[in-house]
């Protein structure tokens, strides 16, 4: 009898794409400043953060994968079908305020690490970052564009080069990873759920759904999965192994971050951090100029990944909520509203650097946009993966619905202990 043959790494790679996307550009460089500032203030007892939060984005991010390959449609379209207008409008419309905010924040980060890196003028690297992102989501075809974010995924390993450039205490690590030291002060709390709503954002469900339609109509013979139950158990399995190793990329680096600063920043009493940029300096003294190469150079790459995920996923959501044609794999002229929006929200991003606004304060605020629509975007995504008519046979097992539950509860909660925060 004949052994199935083992998968190269190679064929391991090609299986991963939405699920492997996603997760990285969930470490964009202000994820990268949030986790920093986690490390730096907090130490080793905020690295519990993102070993709690896997299971949760995992589950949440399998549903939205879910949806997307069974109905054939993303999130947006499936919520213009079956739930009222204003509900689809508000959701896609405060969607699309803190994706632009977050794109000129992520932009604002990379020009920074490029001065530190090459020297020269921010503004200057701030247009030809937003050029180059936008240039790269029109001209290239999907199919092509997608090894190319694929292949952005490996700038994250940066941040887990770095841990080997420092000293760790593993079993303080360990220790404070599995029975963190809790805290109750308002910043403390705040600090938390900005990493919750670091980790778990709603671009990041839109983007997933969208690219499972994405990768459905790029292979020929496939079809969603409510028309063509039999193609089920191999795209499930896909769906399941993509999106375990894509977030678990995802909160590793995270975890990387934190621990890096952790170790260093917090142990010399450097507990304010603002910017991934900042982080990459203040890491310079202490623990070396490699150290400092590699933080810089990861928010560079983690940023080209982020950008075109942050105006994609807006895009997909307004396309899908005035039913305009969306893809990555049309020709610009074809869907002239599609592109319209990512060319938007890229170009004020890059305004956006030229303004008085603080980036900071304007990544706070994207913070709290995200987090107030977070939880309407997991209920909604909760129910339609119940309702037959929108997955057929397909609804969610009890396993994946109570993981999806407990992801909405924590978010919940997270958004009641912001706002207290925010009023204590």
């Amino acid at each position: 009898m004949l052994k199935p043959k083992s998968l190269t790494y190679g064929q391991w790679f090609k299986k991963l794409g939405p699920g492997l996307i996603t997760g990285a550009a969930d470490d964009d460089p202000s994820g990268i400043a949030t986790y920093s500032q986690a490390g730096a203030q907090f130490g080793l007892n905020m690295l519990w953060t993102v070993v709690f939060t896997y299971p949760l984005m995992a589950g949440i991010q399998m549903i939205s994968a879910r949806i997307g390959r069974v109905s054939g449609h993303g999130l947006a379209s499936n919520i213009r079908q079956h739930y009222p207008v204003w509900l689809l409008y508000s959701i896609v419309g405060l969607l699309l305020i803190a994706n632009t905010i977050n794109i000129a924040a992520d932009i604002a980060a990379m020009a920074d690490a490029l001065k530190l890196l090459m020297g020269g003028r921010i503004h200057f690297y701030a247009i030809g970052i937003g050029l180059l992102s936008l240039l790269l989501q029109i001209l290239i075809p999907y199919r092509r564009y997608v090894r190319v974010l694929k292949w952005l995924t490996l700038s994250l390993m940066a941040y887990v080069a770095t841990v080997f450039v420092v000293q760790i205490p593993w079993i303080q690590v360990l220790s404070a990873s599995l029975w963190p030291t809790l805290s109750w002060q308002p910043q403390y709390v705040m600090t938390v759920v900005a990493v919750f709503g670091t980790t778990i954002s709603p671009y990041l469900l839109f983007w997933q759904a969208s690219q499972e339609v994405e990768e459905q109509l790029m292979n020929p013979g496939q079809e969603p999965l409510i028309v063509a139950p039999i193609q089920a158990p191999d795209n499930f399995k896909r769906i399941k192994i993509d999106t375990y190793i894509g977030m678990g990329f995802s909160n590793l680096v995270a975890f990387f971050i934190i621990l890096t600063t952790a170790v260093t920043l917090n142990l010399h009493g450097i507990t304010d951090i603002q910017t991934s940029a900042q982080a990459a300096t203040a890491l310079r003294p202490i623990a070396g100029e490699f150290a400092y190469f590699l933080f810089s150079a990861g928010i560079i790459g983690t940023g080209l990944l982020a950008i075109p995920v942050l105006a994609g996923s807006a895009a997909y959501a307004m396309a899908g909520a005035f039913e305009w044609s969306s893809s990555l794999e049309l020709e610009p002229m074809r869907a002239k509203g599609f592109y319209s929006i990512i060319a938007t929200s890229t170009l004020i991003g890059v305004a956006l650097c030229f303004t008085a606004i603080d980036p900071i304060k304007a990544l706070y605020w994207s913070a709290v946009i995200n987090g107030v629509i977070s939880v309407p975007i997991m209920v909604l995504m909760l129910l339609m993966a119940s309702r037959p008519e929108i997955m057929g046979k397909f609804t969610l097992n009890p396993a994946l619905k109570l993981m999806g539950w407990l992801c909405a509860g924590v978010m919940a909660v997270a958004v009641i202990a912001m706002f207290w925060t925010i009023g204590t």
